[in-house]
């Protein structure tokens, strides 16, 4: 799969995530479809897509035994290094650490992973 492909797999995943965890009606931006996502959010997705991936090959595959708070938290961790690099100064809820993401985001972030697993079987 192209880089490209992972992106919107991982931005698919997320508004799959999203739409299912998300107590309410979520924000637009979180649920907006890969033709309107900014450049910057392809490109994180691209790369935290290919993070997952190389981890489940380095892993040879035994990252798949992680729970599934390890596999969000591996997906949280590299968006958050993301963010860091495509903003010089992110907002604070764009860098939060783990226990300071809602249960929602935490969700969606394990669903990604689970998502980017079952697409390497």
């Amino acid at each position: 799969m192209s880089q490209t492909e992972g992106a919107r797999l991982f931005r698919e995943a997320w508004i799959a995530g999203v739409r299912e965890h998300f107590p309410g009606e979520p924000k637009p931006g979180y649920v907006t479809p890969w033709e309107d996502t900014p450049d910057w959010e392809r490109q994180a997705a691209g790369a935290v897509y290919e993070q997952v991936h190389q981890f489940l090959i380095v892993s040879d595959g035994h990252a798949s035994r992680l729970t599934r708070e390890q596999k969000g938290r591996f997906v949280a961790t590299c968006w958050t290094a993301q963010m860091f690099k495509h903003f010089e100064d992110p907002k604070p809820g764009y860098v939060a650490d783990w226990p300071d993401l809602p249960d929602w985001q935490k969700e969606a972030d394990s669903d990604i992973f689970e998502a980017i697993e079952k697409s390497l079987n």
